[in-house]
């Protein structure tokens, strides 16, 4: 086999491997909050938390994607991460 195509089988293989395994290390994330801009005593309860155990919500792409890069490993959203975005903008508060 030519070195390309070990090297591009070695690719594919790792990316099928994680994506099959993100399922499990999502269990570990926190969760979404549907709540864009928090006020109050909620505000001060995120605030005094650490980035990576904040909840995700819609919009903020620092936070989200620092809590992504710490659980995943890897800071790009998954479709599954763009479709709980528009549910959580569309959900009733």
């Amino acid at each position: 086999m030519s070195k390309f195509l070990l090297s591009a089988s070695f690719l594919v293989g790792t990316s099928l491997g994680t994506y099959f395994l993100a399922d499990s290390v999502a269990a570990a994330e926190p969760g979404w909050s549907s709540i864009l801009i928090p006020t109050g005593e909620y505000r001060e309860q995120i605030k005094s938390m650490p980035i990576e155990m904040r909840p995700y919500r819609p919009f903020h792409f620092y936070g989200n994607t620092i809590r992504r890069n710490h659980y995943r490993g890897n800071p790009a959203p998954l479709p599954r991460d763009i479709a709980t975005t528009a549910t959580e903008l569309i959900r009733p508060r």
